[in-house]
């Protein structure tokens, strides 16, 4: 029996092959440039958050079991800090105004100056970034509780500056400019970028970190 073969005419394959690359690429550029629309990558767990008790901007004592059940975005400051501090209580700001009425995730921010950031001044610096307080967490501890969560679990880091080497009063810590993302089941899942030389916070990394956090609450 001779078989008879379909042949499309090479132009056509030549024009189809061109198409696909042309997608591929533009998925590619969609993921490096943090398109919102790109898909996420895969949730993973990257390690559990151990149980803490630190204190938060109203002098109560919190652990662990505070945010059982909610998905929370975390990162550390401190309120002497002139660098990236303001920008990134500010980002957080925002994340806490787009999320949806719905949402019961909830905002932690840790201080990485204990000595100095005492729940009133933790208070005070949240009133000015309009932080809701309900949603929203400002913690402070010793030195070793506050490492225990953020350092062991969170991997936020935080280093003092030496005093000589300070270009200033308020150059006190070299530390972590991430937001990190924390699953119902204290389980770490994300690491988001605030800032830095092609990070687009408004169009790019705080929508995927949005969807990010819709995807969780939806496990």
């Amino acid at each position: 029996m001779t078989e008879n073969k379909f042949r499309l005419p090479r132009s056509v394959w030549v024009g189809f092959s061109f198409l696909t690359g042309l997608l591929g690429l533009a998925a590619v550029i969609a993921v490096l440039q943090g398109n919102p629309d790109a898909r996420l990558p895969e949730l993973r767990v990257l390690g559990p958050v151990t149980e803490f008790a630190l204190t938060n901007q109203d002098g109560q004592a919190t652990t662990l079991a505070a945010f059982t059940n909610h998905v929370w975005v975390a990162d550390i400051v401190f309120t002497r800090c002139a660098g990236p501090c303001p920008r990134m209580t500010g980002q957080m700001c925002s994340l806490q105004n787009a999320l949806p009425p719905g949402s019961a995730a909830r905002l932690v921010t840790l201080t990485t100056d204990p000595v100095n950031d005492s729940p009133a001044v933790l208070k005070k610096y949240g009133q000015h970034f309009n932080a809701d307080f309900n949603h929203w967490t400002f913690l402070t501890g010793t030195k070793a509780q506050i490492a225990n969560l953020a350092s062991d679990s969170l991997k936020l880091s935080a280093v003092p500056v030496k005093p000589e080497d300070r270009k200033d009063d308020a150059d006190l810590f070299i530390h972590s400019t991430i937001f990190v993302l924390v699953d119902k089941h204290a389980q770490l899942r994300g690491i988001f970028e605030t800032g830095g030389e092609g990070v687009d916070w408004t169009n790019a990394v705080q929508p995927r970190l949005l969807k990010a956090i819709r995807r969780l609450e939806n496990e």
